[in-house]
C-alpha cells in the first residue's frame, strides 16, 4: 500500500492511495473461503460449490466491500496518526473510482480531497483577561422578589365589595332561559370592558349582563357557568349574577409562618435574616448564569485571539453536499460565519485538550449522568444502596440505548470533555471579579 499526502495550500489538500493484491487478496480470498462453506446451489452439496464458481458469482461484490472496508479505515487512521487538521469530512475523487475496471485490475488507485485547519498554538500568556461577574442583589431586587414570594404564598380573605382580581360566588341565572347554577366568577378571566359592572358590588347586589361579552373566551365562559366548554358556546344573551361572597389573594405577611413556608422551618427567625437570606439565594441563582456568560466570553477570547485559516471552498461545498439539498448555496453562505466560529471553537478545544492531555473516562461520563437521574426523578441516593443501584441502572440504561446509536452516551461525553477543558483554560488565563447589579447584569446579558 502507499500512501501519499500532496499539500495544495495550508488548508487544502489531497490523499492519494494505492493498493496491490498484496494489500486486499488474503481477505478476499479469506471471504470467498467461507461463502464457499455456506453459499447453498442447486446441484451441489453444501460446502462443495466450486471455488471458480463461487468467485464468479461473488468475487467482484467482495472484492468492492473489502477494499471500501480498507480505504474508510486506512484514510481515517492516516489522519489520526499523522494528526492532521481535518475539517469536514475526506471528499473520494468519484469520477476517479467510477473509472476503476473491477473485472480486470488488480492494483487501484483512490484520490481523497481534504479540507485541513492552518497550523496554530494557543499561548494563554498572549490572551487578555475576561471578567466574572458577581451578582449583588440591591433593595429593589431584594423587595421585587419577597413582593413575589408573599403573592406565591399568598392567604385568602373574604371581602365587603368586589375589586378587580377578586373571585365572586353567587347564583347565575339565564333571563330568558332555563338555565341557573351556582357559580363563580373570576374576574381575571371577564373582558376589560365588562369588569365595570361587577367592580364596586357588594353582598347581595345583582348585576344583569350579557354573558358571551363578559366572557368572550369559551373556555373562560365555561369556567365561569361549570358547563362543558362545547355546551358553553351556546350559552349566550343576558344573565343575572347575585352576589354570595367575594374572596381576594391578600399578600402573606411578613412573619414567622410566611418564613418557615418559604425558607424550612427555623431557617430564620426575622425579617433581617430573611432578607439576607433571599438576597444569597437571588445571587445564587444569577450566580448560575454569570457562570455561563464568563463560559461564552472564554469561548469568544478562544476564537478572536487565536488565528485560524480554514478551507472556505471546500467547507460550503461539503455542507450543501452532506445537506442534501436541505440549503441553498445562498443560505450556506448566510449562516457560515457561525459555523466556521464552532468548528474554530472544537479545534482549539481539541489543541487545549492535547496540551493538558485532558481525557474523559467512562466513569466520569457515568458520574454526570447519575447526577442527571437524581435531578430529574428526585432520587436522594446517598447511603441508600439500592437506591443507589436504581439510579445506576437507570444512567447506563440510559448512556447505552442503542435506539438513537449511542448518541445519549456522545452528547454526554461531549459535555464532559467540554466542562474540563474550560475549567482547564480558567486556571490558565486571568480571570478578574467584578461585582456588578442584578439590573446592571441583566443589560449586559441582553447587550451580549
Amino acid at each position: 500500500m502507499d500512501i501519499t499526502l500532496e499539500k495544495a495550500s495550508d488548508t487544502n489538500a489531497s490523499l492519494k492511495i494505492t493498493l496491490t493484491p498484496a494489500d486486499y487478496k488474503p481477505e478476499v480470498d479469506k471471504k470467498l473461503k467461507d461463502y464457499g462453506r455456506k453459499v447453498q446451489l442447486k446441484g451441489f452439496r453444501p460446502g462443495h460449490v466450486p471455488a471458480s464458481l463461487v468467485q464468479k458469482m461473488y468475487g467482484k461484490s467482495i472484492l468492492v466491500d473489502e477494499i471500501n472496508s480498507m480505504l474508510s479505515k486506512t484514510v481515517s487512521q492516516y489522519i489520526r496518526e499523522n494528526k492532521l487538521q481535518v475539517v469536514g469530512d475526506p471528499v473520494p475523487d468519484r469520477e476517479k473510482a467510477d473509472a476503476i475496471d473491477w473485472d480486470n485490475q488488480s492494483d487501484f488507485a483512490f484520490s481523497y480531497t481534504l479540507g485541513l485547519a492552518s497550523e496554530f498554538d494557543i499561548d494563554f500568556s498572549d490572551l487578555p483577561s475576561v471578567t466574572q461577574y458577581e451578582i449583588q442583589a440591591g433593595e429593589t431586587e431584594i423587595n421585587s422578589t419577597i413582593a413575589d414570594l408573599q403573592q406565591r404564598f399568598h392567604n385568602h380573605a373574604h371581602g365587603e365589595e368586589v375589586n378587580d382580581g377578586d373571585t365572586i360566588y353567587g347564583e347565575l341565572k339565564q333571563v330568558d332561559g332555563p338555565f341557573s347554577a351556582k357559580t363563580a366568577f373570576p374576574t381575571n378571566q371577564m373582558a376589560e370592558d365588562a369588569k365595570g359592572q361587577f367592580v364596586g358590588k357588594k353582598k347581595g347586589d345583582v348585576v344583569t349582563f350579557v354573558l358571551e361579552q363578559a366572557f368572550p373566551d369559551e373556555k373562560a365562559r365555561a369556567n365561569a357557568t361549570g358547563v362543558k366548554k362545547e355546551e358553553a358556546a351556546d350559552l349566550t344573551g343576558e344573565f343575572t349574577f347575585e352576589v354570595d361572597d367575594i374572596t381576594r389573594h391578600e399578600p402573606a405577611e411578613l412573619n414567622q409562618e410566611f418564613f418557615d413556608k418559604v425558607l424550612g422551618v427555623g431557617t430564620v427567625s426575622d425579617e433581617e435574616q430573611f432578607r439576607t437570606k433571599v438576597a444569597e439565594i437571588i445571587k445564587g441563582n444569577y450566580g448560575r448564569e454569570s457562570a455561563q456568560l464568563l463560559r461564552l466570553d472564554i469561548e469568544k477570547t478562544l476564537i478572536d485571539n487565536t488565528p485560524i485559516l480554514l478551507p472556505d471552498e471546500f467547507l460550503k461545498n461539503w455542507l450543501l453536499e452532506v445537506n442534501e439539498g436541505k440549503f441553498t448555496p445562498e443560505q450556506i453562505d448566510e449562516q457560515y460565519d457561525e459555523f466556521t466560529k464552532s468548528v474554530k471553537l472544537q479545534l482549539i478545544k481539541n489543541k487545549i485538550a492535547e496540551k493538558a492531555d485532558i481525557n474523559v473516562e467512562f466513569d466520569e461520563v457515568l458520574a454526570v449522568t447519575r447526577l442527571m437521574v437524581q435531578e430529574q426523578f428526585g432520587f436522594m441516593g446517598g447511603e441508600d444502596e439500592e437506591m443507589n443501584k436504581t439510579i445506576d441502572r437507570i444512567a447506563r440504561n440510559y448512556l447505552m440505548d442503542e435506539k438513537n446509536n449511542g448518541q445519549n452516551y456522545t452528547n454526554t461525553f461531549n459535555r464532559v470533555y467540554d466542562d474540563k477543558v474550560i475549567e482547564y483554560t480558567k486556571t490558565q488565563i486571568t480571570v478578574v471579579s467584578q461585582e456588578i447589579t442584578v439590573d446592571e447584569f441583566k443589560a449586559l446579558v441582553e447587550n451580549r
